[in-house]
């Protein structure tokens, strides 16, 4: 399962929507589909699954307000 897929199934469980695999460019906070309680979960679901530390004072919204900026952020730290 490559990064993309991983990162796309995380955020879909915890957005508690498939429309994030749908539309790789939505635009997650302006829509409420992610919310600052959900942003954590993020992070820490994908902290476990990568082995990456990512810590919310490091948490910049325009890197990942859309899936496909998350999937770029995770697969710049994971270097792939």
């Amino acid at each position: 399962m490559s990064v993309a897929d991983k990162v796309l199934r995380l955020l879909a469980d915890i957005a508690e929507t498939g429309e994030v695999r749908e539309n790789r460019d939505l635009r997650l906070f302006d829509l409420a589909v992610l919310d600052s309680l959900r942003t954590v979960e993020l992070m820490v679901a994908l902290s476990e699954e990568f082995g990456v530390e990512i810590s919310p004072a490091e948490f910049d919204r325009s890197q990942w307000e859309t899936p496909n900026r998350i999937v770029a952020y995770m697969e710049s730290r994971v270097g792939t």
